[in-house]
């Protein structure tokens, strides 16, 4: 099938490869001439494992091409708008402009028999709204919501763990359901759920699962704050409660919280919604889990300061992780560079060093150091920060090697990810979130 993908930053770059990899012909649209021949010439603008590799394959074989011109998409039958909605600045809402540009700007290439399937994170009643402006082409509107981890992202597009499809009722829902499922064709014959629903309820499938799984973090990170005055652990607290099969033990994970290009501005978007629809009420939890979240940043960066004395000031603190989450390279509301810019703030002298990440790091902070080398950057620190679960960090670094290294042996676990009894016998204070 042809298929084009409206948009091509991280969503729907990884769609359009992704749907090559599976056989279809693609052609992903992008107003940013730049992102377009990096794409063009196999380059991913962004890293993401297995993205190149599929990128690479999707251009030689000619099933995939990126282009700026909207006139490219003649021919395909589904049109993927993956395009970016960010909050509105100033306020919590989800900023719609590039989705209403990108339907505009595809209008007039639609034919009657199209489908445009919608995959951006948008507001409950956005669907309906497009759909009114689209239904002069003839064309049907389907919304098929992302569900893609950073760092498995490649994955969870080919083999998505469930796919759901909000569609309008009559003849047009079925028919354009079943061509999302030949688009999908070896998801489904796999026996991948595939869920058809309205637009509505597609709509708030997305944000209500990022929704859920924000508020177990930060659930954690509460009880976290709780076991800091009393004593307890609360990575054993996790671990018990996680044997309950309706709890479990996934995003039980206490630290220094969420963060990246969609938990924090889903759940605020989500509460701007409910405002809009007067039922504020009925998230108003919401505000409170993005609350502990933001206080977890807070408490990491008092460890740091409670470890030295007191004060950061002229001490060099080292920052391992710069990305909000491993295996990936952005810092869009990272925690662990907002530690690093609050402790430069307080007089610390920061490096910072990363896998991936340093690049986006050093555009958005450049006031601080950047190293790429992680036992350069442990030279001389007076404290360490693992702020990045990366492997590199909480399986490859070995204690002692570390000690032979570091000015002050001192260790700030921001993500509880180390083993505490290692690093003590290593000669090193050991500080956790939430652990005695």
């Amino acid at each position: 099938m042809r298929l084009s993908v409206i948009g091509c930053g991280y969503l729907g770059a990884v769609h359009a490869a992704a749907m090559a990899s599976i056989g279809h012909d693609v052609i992903g649209i992008d107003v940013d001439a730049a992102k377009v021949a990096a794409l063009s010439a196999g380059r991913a603008p962004f890293f993401e494992p297995g993205l190149t590799e599929i990128l690479e394959s999707g251009i030689q074989s000619g099933r995939l091409t990126f282009s700026t011109d909207f006139a490219d998409v003649a021919g395909a039958k589904v049109h993927f708008i993956g395009v970016g909605t960010p909050q509105v600045p100033g306020g919590y809402a989800a900023d719609l402009t590039y989705v209403d540009k990108a339907v505009d700007a595809l209008l007039p290439h639609l034919s009657s028999d199209d489908i445009v399937a919608g995959k951006s994170t948008v507001p409950v009643g956005t669907a309906a709204r497009l759909a009114e402006r689209i239904s002069g082409s003839g064309a049907t509107l389907v919304w098929n919501p992302e569900f893609l981890r950073e760092g498995w992202a490649v994955k969870d597009t080919i083999d998505p763990d469930r796919l759901v499809v909000g569609v309008p009722s009559g003849d047009a829902g079925a028919i354009a359901s079943d061509v999302l499922r030949e688009v999908y064709h070896p998801a489904v014959t796999q026996g991948t759920p595939f869920v058809i629903t309205d637009y509505a309820t597609a709509e708030l499938v997305k944000v209500s699962a990022n929704a859920f799984l924000a508020t177990k973090i930060s659930f954690i990170n509460a009880m976290a704050e709780i076991a800091e005055v009393t004593g307890a652990d609360v990575t054993m607290l996790a671990d018990a409660i996680g044997y309950d099969d309706r709890i479990g033990r996934k995003f039980l994970g206490a630290g220094i919280g969420f963060g990246g290009g969609c938990l924090p501005k889903d759940i605020r978007a989500f509460s701007a919604r409910a405002e809009e629809l007067g039922r504020g009420e009925s998230v108003a939890f919401l505000r409170q889990v993005d609350e502990i979240n933001l206080r977890r940043r807070e408490r990491a960066v008092r460890l740091v300061l409670d470890a030295l004395g007191g004060s950061a000031h002229g001490k060099k603190v080292t920052v391992l992780g710069a990305a909000f989450k491993p295996h990936s390279d952005d810092v869009r509301d990272s925690p662990a560079l907002d530690v690093a810019v609050r402790l430069h703030g307080l007089g610390a002298a920061v490096t910072v060093t990363d896998p991936e990440a340093i690049s986006n790091a050093r555009a958005l902070h450049p006031q601080l150091t950047y190293v790429r080398d992680r036992d350069e950057a442990l030279e001389g620190a007076d404290a360490v920060v693992v702020v990045t679960e990366w492997d590199e960090y909480r399986r490859q670094l070995d204690p002692a090697h570390a000690a032979g290294l570091v000015s002050r042996r001192i260790i700030i676990d921001g993500r509880n990810c180390l083993d505490p009894g290692a690093w003590r016998a290593a000669g090193f204070e050991y500080f956790g979130m939430g652990r005695p």
